[in-house]
């Protein structure tokens, strides 16, 4: 379930908020005004995330080629 808190809470909780963050690897939702507007999480939490979009970017993109057939064979790989 996911944690929300108000915008205040980062003025007056900030320290609560950050020790969450980094204890559960998971991100505080900030609400303004009743309505979601910000993720909060840690700068561990946040590079492991952009680091997984990256790879799957990347294979994506070696499925596509192997689709398209724009491979080598292994050894002329090895070659260059």
């Amino acid at each position: 379930m996911p944690t929300i808190r108000p915008s205040s809470d980062l003025r007056n909780k900030y320290n609560e908020i950050s020790e969450f963050c980094h204890e559960n690897s998971e991100p505080v939702y900030i609400t303004k005004n009743g309505k979601g507007d910000l993720a909060v999480l840690s700068i561990e939490t946040f590079e492991r995330l952009v680091g997984k979009y990256e790879l799957r970017k990347l294979l994506n993109e070696g499925i596509e080629d192997v689709r398209k057939n724009k491979v080598l064979p292994l050894d002329e790989a090895f070659k260059k």
